[in-house]
C-alpha cells in the first residue's frame, strides 16, 4: 500500500517538478520590439515630375527670375513652381502696394489657401466676408466664387494652389499685356487657365 501511494504521489509530481526546472517553457518568448530607427524603413513614394533637388528663393525673387507684378504694380513671385512639384502645387508671394484686389472669380480645379503675413485683408467666399489679419490663414475650396481686396495700405500674402493648374502661366501672360484687356479677353484668358471671372472686384 505504502509503495502504490509513493508510485502515485511521484507520477502527479513530474509535471511540476518539469515546469520548475524550466519555468519559462510554459510561455513562448516573443522577439524584442524594433526601435523607431531599426528596422525597415517604408518606401519613398517618387513623383516622377517633382524636383529632386532641394533649392532657395531668396527675399524678392522669383522661382525663375521673372518679375511679375499684379496689376502692373503690386510684386506677385513665384516661389514654388509646378514644375517644382510636378503638378501638385505652386506657391506665391505677394506684397501689395495699395488697396486692390482681382475680379471676383472661380477656380474649377484649384483649391486655394492664402496667409496673411502683414496688413489687413478682406475676402469674399461665396456669401460669406471674412476679414484676416497677420498669421490668419484661409482655404479657399475650388468651385465657389472668391476674391479679396486689401484694407491697408501696405500689405503682404504667401499663397498656393493645389493643384498647381495653369496659374504661373496665367499670372505671365497678364503680366505681358501692353494694357488692360477687354472684358473679352478677359474671359478668354481665364477660361484658358481654368478659371471664370463672375463679379466685379471688392471696393471700400
Amino acid at each position: 500500500m505504502e509503495r502504490k501511494q509513493f508510485l502515485t504521489g511521484l507520477a502527479l509530481g513530474l509535471p511540476a517538478l518539469a515546469q520548475w526546472s524550466n519555468p519559462v517553457s510554459a510561455a513562448p518568448v516573443s522577439a524584442p520590439m524594433p526601435l523607431p530607427h531599426e528596422g525597415v524603413h517604408p518606401p519613398v513614394t517618387v513623383n516622377p515630375g517633382s524636383n529632386p533637388q532641394p533649392f532657395v528663393v531668396g527675399a524678392g525673387a522669383s522661382r525663375f527670375g521673372e518679375v511679375v507684378k499684379f496689376l502692373g504694380v503690386h510684386p506677385n513671385d513665384l516661389k514654388i513652381s509646378s514644375k517644382d512639384t510636378g503638378g501638385a502645387l505652386s506657391m506665391f508671394d505677394y506684397t501689395g502696394l495699395g488697396k486692390v484686389g482681382p475680379m471676383l472669380h472661380i477656380h474649377f480645379e484649384q483649391d486655394e489657401v492664402f496667409t496673411v503675413v502683414s496688413g489687413r485683408y478682406r475676402f469674399k467666399v461665396g456669401d460669406e466676408l471674412k476679414e484676416l489679419g497677420a498669421g490668419d490663414t484661409i482655404f479657399l475650396p475650388r468651385g465657389i466664387p472668391h476674391t479679396w481686396i486689401q484694407l491697408t495700405d501696405r500689405g503682404r500674402l504667401i499663397y498656393f494652389l493645389q493643384p498647381a493648374g495653369k496659374m504661373e502661366e496665367f499670372f505671365s501672360t497678364m503680366n505681358k499685356m501692353a494694357g488692360p484687356p477687354s472684358t473679352e479677353e478677359m474671359d478668354r484668358i481665364h477660361a484658358a487657365h481654368q478659371m471664370k471671372v463672375v463679379g466685379p472686384p471688392l471696393s471700400l
